[in-house]
């Protein structure tokens, strides 16, 4: 021995987010349980992780297939911001679904409030988005979150947005 003390045999203590039940990938078939959009406003193709009451992650494959590169813009295809901002709505729209469970599927959620929309850079096609969404708070039927979308890690979109969900 060297003189020092034996340092105690204590395990770290997990982090609060690492705690948290996540659920497996959602796929498109559970998306559209959950959600009422359907092409060409579907703006989601999955979401690889969710932490209910917590955050969710989705994925947008950008394809030059998209209807809306026809017209914005032609020759030069650039995703719109608000199909974006509609991204990061359908994340926390599954985001709330999984927090509430099965009797909120199929509802609708209904923007109240986007603040502090910024674009960073053009999305264009061959591009995945990761909808990175944060629930900030949840009263009654009103939520209010804070969205971050990457391509390739770098930040391309960011808002904060509040939303009420509602019966059709």
């Amino acid at each position: 021995m060297d003189g020092t003390p034996p340092l105690p045999d204590v395990a770290p203590k997990p982090s609060l987010q690492a705690a948290l039940p996540r659920t497996e990938v959602i796929d498109i078939k559970r998306i559209m349980h959950a959600i009422p959009h359907r092409y060409p406003l579907l703006m989601i193709d999955k979401v690889v992780e969710v932490v209910p009451n917590v955050s969710a992650v989705g994925i947008k494959n950008v394809t030059v297939n998209e209807n809306f590169f026809q017209g914005h813009f032609p020759g030069h295809p650039v995703m719109p911001g608000v199909l974006i901002i509609e991204s990061m709505a359908q994340t926390a729209a599954v985001l709330v679904v999984e927090t509430l469970g099965s009797n909120a599927a199929g509802k609708v959620v209904y923007f109240m409030t986007i603040e502090n929309a910024k674009f960073r850079r053009p999305v264009v096609p061959g591009d995945t988005l990761r909808i990175h969404v944060t629930k900030n708070r949840h009263r009654g039927s009103v939520w209010k979150f804070s969205a971050v979308v990457r391509v390739d890690g770098v930040s391309v979109a960011e808002a904060t947005y509040a939303a009420m969900i509602m019966d059709k």
